[in-house]
Order: C-alpha cells, then structure tokens, then sequence
C-alpha cells in the first residue's frame, strides 16, 4: 500500500548530483512520481514542457504568485523564478503515488516546513566545491561568470545541510543512490 500524502523532497547545490538521484529513483520505483516544478527560464535541449518542467512567462508565474497557487516559489537568480505548485503535488496524491520533489535549498525549507510530519528531506552534497566547480564544467552549458555565481552560491546552500533529514556526500553515485534508497524505503515503510 502506498502511503498517501507523503512526499520526498531531494536538494542539493547546482552539479551536486540530485537530478541523477532523481532518476535513478524513479526509474526503479514506480510508485514514486516526478513533480514537474514550474520555470520562466526558457527549455533547454530537449526538454519538454510539462514533462521537465512547467515553463511560464515571468507575468504567468507572477499571477500564479497573487493567486497563492504554489506550495514554494524562489527567485532563485535575477529574473528566474522557480516552483512548486499546489496542483502538481495534488495531481500526484490523485493517482496514489508519492510526489519526488528535485528543487533548490531555499525552496525544500518551505516545502519541509508545510509538511513537517508527511516530507522526507535528502540534501546531496558535494564532495567539495572544488570538485562541484569540475562538474559544472564539464557540463558545457554554463559561462564562467555563471559558473562562479553557482559554486559561490553552493558554499552557501552546503551551510543549511543539517535542516534536512539526511545529508548524503555524493562522492561515488551509486554508492550515494543506494543510500537515498534505503532512506526512502525506511520512510514509505517498503
């Protein structure tokens, strides 16, 4: 039976490896469903709308905003918001499944703290900056100057690791899939 109404919720700093995480989860456990969270940057290679993300105009989500429509919203760099909305994580609870939330820092405090009894909080870290700052590099989809602005603001968000259930050094990534499994089929009581 799969418990209604909980969710997990999987944070990291930028190239921390929580989108790997992720999906290695998901592919493995069907009764897990993404959040598609919602965007105004625009798609990347392929990504599809609904499918990688919600991608709205910066007056979209800002109505969406006044509306009180998400659960945790951030303006996570100048002009590029962010966030979960309400009708994502109930369509998720409709069909019996736990929502997984891949999100940003700021945004996994919000959510954990509307849902203190029902989330789980996994917060992946890196195994330094300086090798977080290779992995961003190596993506080949960041500027230097944007490189630079992620790894600042990565020491930042490695500072609120312990308002999270677990943290999780992703220094080998199976090693550190292996273990966010095991804490979520603790916490779903499989």
């Amino acid at each position: 039976m799969i418990p209604v109404n909980k969710l997990i919720i999987i944070t990291a700093p930028s190239g921390a490896g929580k989108t790997s995480i992720t999906h290695y989860l998901l592919n493995k456990y069907p009764q897990l469903a993404f959040s598609v969270s919602a965007a105004t940057r625009p798609p990347r290679g392929d990504e599809k709308n609904g499918v990688d993300y919600y991608f709205m105009s910066v007056e979209e989500f800002q109505q969406k905003i006044n509306n009180n429509d998400f659960i945790e919203w951030e303006m996570v760099y100048q002009g590029k918001y962010y966030g979960t909305l309400k009708s994502e994580i109930e369509r998720i609870w409709s069909v019996q499944k736990t929502p997984m939330l891949d999100i940003d820092v700021k945004g996994a405090i919000h959510v954990q703290q509307q849902f203190p009894q029902n989330s789980l909080s996994i917060f992946i870290e890196p195994p330094g900056v300086d090798i977080l700052k290779k992995r961003l590099e190596s993506r080949g989809t960041e500027t230097p100057e944007s490189i630079t602005t992620r790894v600042n603001k990565a020491s930042y968000e490695i500072s609120f690791k312990h308002h999270f259930n677990v943290s999780i050094v992703n220094d080998d990534l199976n090693k550190a899939c292996t273990q966010a499994e095991e804490v979520i089929k603790k916490f779903l009581g499989w």
